[in-house]
């Protein structure tokens, strides 16, 4: 892949960058700026080369079309105030490719930010029709002389500012996305050993290609979280009313029977009767949960034995966390898998998504960690083995 160094001197260029702003907001208020924080460096670098900077980013889900509840509105705010000790203003535009956006660019001075209005109140942007795709890159692509692809978050998405707009101008991957790609090839070609890979979450139907690519690759698979109910149940426990997928329990068995020692199930649970902050929490062995309880986070002893295994590796991949960490008192197990990844002697990789969020809601600072990625959907379709749009048209001359 192209980096920012082969497009050549940037001074006065306009580049359009795909940055991954997809942070979590309620009432205008920015819950977690982790995103746009790991924007920072490829934004700067290019402003202090000169060049006018164009960034085109989503929120959330507003079905493309314009909702005030999706608004690019705040993160522009933050942006700003996260780039004004650089000495670099930010700027935002209130449509996609509009006349707003245009009178923008066109005022945009060198050095200077500037913001497109979430790229997803166009209905092109997600649509499957290369055409309709097209012809909103082609207004995007109007807009500038270069692309840098920087959204890692995205990159697995066939979308027009992430794959069609690349295909339309002299394009490179922004330190973000190269950043990325460099952990996760640890992560595949010869990690160092012993690899564990801890894997939460809710659902094993999400997870499923996954652990087929990683068992073979993994010394340890620890697993936690609302999936984990379905590996008790394949063992012929009882889960109570824990979150079950019945139509993968042959397929978990499956994986029980080939994968030996690897795979690593918790050996007490805490649950609760409801799935409430205040419902009262108690610990059961894995093997013994009541039929009117339901499973919250994995129990103290298995956070331990978890941490433990952590705790030993030389390279970790951590994707989902261990139980409910949004609530205290089910918060232990995913702490524990935390605490134990910022001790690890060697690669330690928290991937994004919930992970990220209970992290830092737990407390740990980013840096504790060897890195936290931006793209959990992304990162886990790099895992399965699958080619990542974003990333493969960035290989293209």
């Amino acid at each position: 892949m192209k980096t920012i160094e082969d497009l050549g001197d940037l001074a006065g260029q306009r580049v359009l960058v795909r940055s991954d702003l997809n942070v979590p907001i309620k009432a205008e208020v920015i819950g977690d700026d982790g995103r746009i924080r790991a924007s920072l460096p490829t934004l700067i670098k290019l402003a202090k080369a000169g060049a006018k900077v164009i960034v085109t980013a989503h929120l959330g889900r507003p079905k493309g079309e314009p909702n005030p509840a999706y608004t690019l509105a705040p993160v522009a705010k933050r942006l700003g105030e996260l780039l004004q000790p650089e000495g670099i203003t930010v700027h935002f535009a209130t449509d996609v490719t509009g006349e707003s956006a245009q009178e923008a660019v066109q005022e945009l001075d060198e050095g200077e930010v500037l913001l497109l209005e979430n790229v997803r109140y166009d209905p092109r942007e997600e649509s499957k029709d290369e055409a309709e795709r097209g012809a909103l890159a082609d207004e995007l692509a109007a807009l500038a002389d270069v692309f840098v692809s920087d959204g890692f978050g995205v990159v697995h998405r066939k979308q027009a500012s992430v794959y069609d707009v690349a295909r339309k101008l002299p394009h490179a991957a922004g330190g973000l996305v190269l950043a990325e790609v460099e952990v996760l090839k640890k992560l595949t070609e010869d990690p160092a050993r012993p690899y564990v890979v801890v894997l939460g979450g809710a659902k094993v139907s999400d997870k499923l290609a996954v652990i087929d690519n990683l068992l073979a690759k993994a010394d340890k698979l620890l697993i936690g979280g609302g999936m984990v109910f379905t590996f008790l149940k394949a063992q012929g426990h009882e889960v109570g009313k824990s979150l079950l997928e019945e139509d993968q329990l042959d397929v978990v068995r499956g994986y029980l029977k080939d994968a030996g020692d690897k795979i690593v199930l918790p050996t007490d649970i805490v649950v609760a009767p409801e799935f409430k902050a205040d419902s009262p929490a108690t610990v059961v062995a894995a093997d013994a949960i009541p039929a009117d309880q339901l499973g919250l986070d994995i129990g103290p002893d298995s956070g331990k034995a978890f941490a433990a295994e952590v705790a030993g590796a030389k390279t970790v991949f951590w994707n989902g966390p261990m139980g409910v960490f949004e609530m205290a008192a089910f918060a232990g197990g995913t702490k524990a898998v935390a605490q134990a990844l910022t001790e690890v002697d060697g690669l330690s990789v928290v991937g994004g998504g919930d992970s990220a969020a209970a992290v830092r809601q737990l407390g740990f600072a980013d840096d504790a960690f060897g890195h936290i990625s931006t793209g959990g959907g992304a990162s886990l379709e790099y895992l399965e083995g699958k080619e990542l749009p974003g990333l493969a048209v960035l290989e293209e001359d």
